[in-house]
């Protein structure tokens, strides 16, 4: 009797369109390099904002190719493409809804100020309501996902997929996550379920579900892979897109940041010192999830992917631009794949734990791109052949490392 199929997991964190973008990049590279991977059929899937759109379009049986085709080449005329301008449509009616509101607030803010019920400043904060929750709308994006799923082969209905889908919001009152998808939460249409998982607070307005209001997912947890763990997988591979920068280890060891250069990330200003913060807050809780996901499920192995630290160029690249989406696609893709082939003897070991395989061929073909704009030729050969070094050189330090713990753990 033939041993059972491995019980094979995924779960996708968030980043914006950058992050969506990276993480069908990386998934491509994934399943074409892994033997026996199909991603749009596995046991189980959990996606938090970003991650939720990837994550039900695989679920919902579309190959990670077809999602780039949807989400990165868009150039062409095609019913299922998500076209880039829908993640930046104003939010009018919240707009209106707010100054609409105005004259009464300041009624109310003027009176409370002039009777002295209240300090002029704190009576001023009164305004603050008529402020808008979010500056983008998601009902566009959401009728996007809706027509996507409901396409030949697809639902929009979670109750109908043959495989658990998972989409993690914030529920805004409570502040505890809301995980659609799972029994008694399931009844929601998956395109809702998506906008909720993706509102972040300040940039989407929140989403109306049964009475209660939902924002983003990635408020609790960046990645929510325990959902994925209560069902016992024997492999989780989780994507991360956003990490924070290491310029001290850097091998660009100078930023390029447009119109000027950055020698350290201070001389970056706000917005570099802004995104380094959220990306270190985001990744720490990450860590600390991964550690606890390692003791309270030892029987799980979990692999993590996730941008090179020391790479400026996702570093630098803005979460929210969609325009670049084919350049930072194929150059997830080709990240990822340099990943693999400098993890090789640690991945080659678990994978086989799974009836998976590193497809050496794949990793090693210089010519492989994910788009289909052919790539520029390298005219550095020998960069390249330093680059290949610096991988080898990467995997035999883990597998040195790999090693010296199994030496050490073994009986004396």
């Amino acid at each position: 009797m033939s041993a059972r199929p491995a019980r094979i997991g995924l779960a996708l964190a968030g980043g914006g369109p950058l992050g969506a973008v990276y993480e069908i990049g990386a998934l491509c590279a994934l399943e074409e390099s892994i033997g026996g991977l199909n991603l749009s059929a596995l046991d189980g899937y959990v996606g938090v904002s970003a991650g939720g759109f990837i994550a039900a379009g695989l679920a919902s049986g579309m190959s990670p190719r077809a999602l780039c085709a949807a989400f990165i080449e868009t150039g062409e005329a095609r019913p299922d493409a998500i076209d880039a301008s829908l993640f930046v449509r104003p939010a009018w009616r919240e707009f209106a809804y707010r100054v609409a509101a105005l004259p009464g607030l300041a009624a109310q803010a003027a009176y409370e100020a002039v009777f002295g019920r209240r300090s002029a400043l704190a009576a001023a904060e009164r305004l603050g309501r008529a402020l808008p929750t979010g500056v983008f709308s998601n009902a566009p994006l959401e009728e996007a996902m809706r027509r996507l799923l409901s396409g030949q082969g697809r639902t929009n209905d979670f109750r109908k997929l043959e495989r658990r889908l998972v989409l993690v919001a914030t529920d805004l009152d409570s502040g505890e996550a809301a995980p659609f998808g799972m029994p008694g939460w399931d009844h929601v249409p998956i395109s809702r379920a998506i906008a909720a998982s993706a509102a972040l607070p300040g940039l989407y307005p929140p989403v109306p579900i049964g009475g209660r209001w939902y924002v983003d997912g990635a408020l609790k947890k960046t990645l929510h892979a325990s959902v994925l763990l209560s069902m016992s997988p024997d492999l989780v591979i989780c994507l991360n897109p956003l990490v924070p920068f290491d310029a001290s280890h850097s091998r660009h060891r100078v930023l390029s940041a447009g119109e000027g250069r950055i020698p350290r990330l201070v001389e970056g200003g706000l917005p570099v010192v802004m995104s380094q913060t959220f990306r270190s807050l985001i990744h720490s809780r990450l860590e600390l999830g991964l550690k606890s996901y390692r003791t309270s499920h030892p029987q799980t192995d979990v692999l993590l992917f996730e941008p090179d630290h020391r790479d400026p160029e996702m570093f630098l690249s803005n979460i929210f631009s969609y325009s670049q989406r084919q350049h930072l696609a194929e150059h997830a893709y080709q990240r990822t794949r340099a990943d693999l082939r400098s993890r090789r003897s640690e991945l080659r070991h678990v994978l086989a734990r799974h009836g998976l395989a590193l497809e050496d061929a794949v990793l090693d073909d210089p010519k492989r791109s994910l788009t289909r704009r052919r790539r520029a030729p390298v005219r550095n050969r020998s960069a390249l052949v330093l680059r290949r070094l610096d991988e080898v050189l990467d995997d035999l330090d883990r597998a040195l490392a790999l090693w010296e713990r199994a030496r050490q753990a073994a009986p004396r």
